[in-house]
């Protein structure tokens, strides 16, 4: 039995942040605060990040990975287009990653930001389809998991 040539996984995370949610909307709204955080720190090589945040929009990133990384100068991309954003409620978007030029996935992911008191409960979907020699659901999960800890210091500094 062969496997299939298309792997579906829909993943949640939630996540809360000791900050209000026009803070947290912020991080992912302002490019210069995105890219600290999204962007940057991650040790990869930086060649190209563009982010135009409105409904319509789009955001684009190319890096080289990392030396320690387990593809290192591996050239990688995201494209994202946004489809729905509500200040401060939620964030819609379809994303396609790459891999040496060659699409590995593409996605659709919902951001939902939940006031608590002082502080946000960030909610995300993922809803990916992943197809031949992707990184699979458990390493994009893995992956989300680490942006959100790096959005977490960067809300901290």
């Amino acid at each position: 039995m062969t496997s299939p040539a298309v792997v579906h996984s829909t993943f949640v995370i939630e996540r809360n942040y000791a900050h209000a949610v026009d803070g947290v909307f912020a991080a992912f709204a302002d490019p210069a605060r995105k890219r600290r955080w999204y962007v940057d720190g991650a040790g990869n090589e930086v060649t190209d990040y563009e982010l135009d945040f409105r409904e319509g929009g789009s955001e684009r990133l190319r890096y080289r990975m990392g030396e320690k990384t387990p593809l290192p100068g591996m050239e990688m991309g995201s494209d994202v287009a946004y489809d729905d954003i509500q200040p401060n409620r939620r964030i819609v978007f379809c994303q396609t990653m790459s891999m040496a030029g060659r699409r590995f996935s593409a996605a659709l992911v919902t951001l939902e930001f939940l006031p608590a008191g002082d502080a946000t409960v960030l909610i995300c979907t993922h809803q990916g389809a992943f197809f031949e020699g992707s990184d699979g659901p458990e390493m994009r999960e893995q992956g989300w998991r680490g942006l959100f800890e790096r959005l977490d210091r960067a809300l901290q500094a």
